[in-house]
């Protein structure tokens, strides 16, 4: 008896498939899978169906009907199979299993969907640009690329997205909302991936690991941004100057050089700035903070850049080679400021006299001889000098500071130029040449005044008797003449010595 039921109960075979079933109207349901027939037809929509039941599920849509209702939460579903899925969000049964890692789904389309995480299939491909894609709403959502759709707004701003999930994320930033904390620091994340990779800075751990030159990082998309450092491309490209950048945010930045944009303000002082960084590194002025430390000579630095160029002095590194003269620099841009000597070129231009310099600092100095400003003053004997470097000089006049000393023999100099100089007594060297007799000189001052036997020139001036002289010190000289101060007090002294040698 019972085996007439089991016999009664699968006796219909489709003959294609070896599907059975206990009815003759399921099998005949069942073959209109392989034909392709849909003989129910939506007269709203004109969609059409294989079973006269999913026609009837399929009205619901336009109805709005959904009688099937969760006892829990109240939510409703127009199909009994998506009413019971939905609640095992309440009971968390996971029947589906994935046989691969073991993971567990609600759904069974969930558990398909997600097989393809392990075979590599992409079912659902773009027309455009072949994509694939193992979701159809990943397929949907992708082809608002193409096509620029962006059907979700932000009423606060009026932002677009292409993506639901986009707008929600982006309506954190007008809330404030921060849901995902981190336990170690209590830094708060819009974003759960966000939070993620912050941890990772507490754990060390750097998952994603160039090929090339195996450097680790924290986030994938760091690692995609490195790899243009190997391949060279630069996919952000300015539209006014044509320059490119690794990183769109490197092209936004740049921008505001054109549009002249700061739109980062100090809050102590009215300077602003194109970035961020800038900024901070300004704020260190105010609070005098100088965070990095070099280990060897205990000095500090406001930037982490500024301590790098400073290693490079204990370090005797110079990365930046010059290809003309094989000069090697610590900086690049001293490195460029040292071509325009091959190439001649002078951008910076006095207004006023029209001279031409290669740094834009030597202009700045350079335009005190016109202003007569003197900014550096010496405490000692109130003297004023246009440079720095010229006080830092004159300060030795009075300590006595010799800081350049000659390794061939004892001399000392409080400039480095006199040391340079010197040197020349011991090799010869003779690098200024008389264009008129050939004859060579150590300094170049003393060829100027060499060639003012040739010119003639005479530019000191004797304002009681008009006697013109070379030199400032023959005009001094001069001047004891008309003061009847004896010029030279040592005459009696030399005498002294000659007798001295006689006796």
């Amino acid at each position: 008896m019972e085996e007439k039921v089991q016999n009664r109960e699968k006796s219909y075979k489709c003959d294609i498939c070896m599907s059975e079933f206990t009815t003759k109207g399921n099998l005949r349901d069942h073959m209109r899978i392989h034909s392709g027939e849909k003989p129910y037809k939506c007269d709203v929509c004109m969609s059409g169906f294989a079973r006269r039941d999913n026609l009837r599920i399929h009205m619901r849509i336009h109805t709005g009907e959904k009688p099937c209702k969760c006892d829990v939460c109240m939510s409703e579903f127009t199909t009994k199979g998506n009413l019971r899925d939905h609640m095992r969000i309440h009971s968390g049964e996971k029947p589906y299993k994935c046989d691969v890692c073991m993971s567990g789904f609600a759904q069974k389309g969930y558990l398909r969907r997600h097989m393809r995480i392990h075979t590599g299939e992409k079912p659902y491909k773009c027309g455009v640009c072949m994509s694939g894609f193992t979701r159809r709403d990943n397929l949907r959502i992708h082809m608002r690329i193409h096509t620029g759709g962006k059907p979700y707004k932000c009423d606060v701003c009026m932002s677009e997205f292409s993506q639901k999930g986009s707008l929600r994320l982006h309506m954190r930033k007008h809330t404030g909302e921060k849901p995902y904390k981190c336990d170690v620091c209590m830094s708060e994340f819009t974003v759960k991936g966000t939070l993620n990779s912050h941890m990772r800075k507490h754990t060390g751990e750097k998952p994603y690991k160039c090929d090339v030159c195996m450097s680790e990082f924290i986030r994938k998309g760091t690692l995609r941004v490195h790899m243009r450092i190997h391949t060279g491309e630069k996919p952000y490209k300015c539209d006014v100057c044509m320059s490119e950048f690794t990183q769109k945010g490197h092209l936004r930045q740049h921008i505001r050089i054109h549009t002249g944009e700061k739109p980062h303000k100090c809050g102590l002082c009215e300077a602003r700035f194109a970035k961020k960084g800038n900024l901070r590194e300004h704020i260190r002025i105010h609070t005098g903070e100088k965070p990095y430390k070099c280990g060897v000579c205990m000095s500090e630095f406001t930037q982490k850049g500024n301590l790098r160029l400073h290693m490079r002095k204990h370090t005797g590194e110079k990365p930046y080679k010059c290809d003309a003269c094989m000069s090697e620099f610590i900086r690049k841009g001293t490195l460029r400021v040292h071509m325009r000597k091959h190439t001649g070129e002078k951008p910076y231009k006095c207004d006023v006299c029209m001279s031409e310099f290669i740094r834009k600092g030597t202009l700045r100095v350079h335009m005190r001889i016109h202003t007569g400003e003197k900014p550096y003053k010496c405490d000692v004997c109130m003297s004023e000098f246009t440079q720095k470097g010229h006080l830092r000089q004159h300060i030795r006049i009075h300590t006595g500071e010799k800081p350049h000393k000659c390794g061939l023999c004892e001399a000392r100099f409080a400039k480095k130029g006199n040391l340079r100089e010197h040197i020349r007594i011991h090799t010869g060297e003779k690098p200024y040449k008389c264009g008129v007799c050939m004859s060579e000189f150590t300094q170049k001052g003393n060829l100027r005044l060499h060639m003012r036997k040739h010119t003639g020139e005479k530019p000191y001036k004797c304002d009681i008797c008009m006697s013109d002289f070379m030199q400032n010190c023959n005009l001094i000289n001069h001047m004891r003449i008309h003061s009847e101060e004896k010029s030279y007090k040592y005459n009696v002294s030399m005498s002294e010595f000659s007798n001295e040698g006689n006796t």
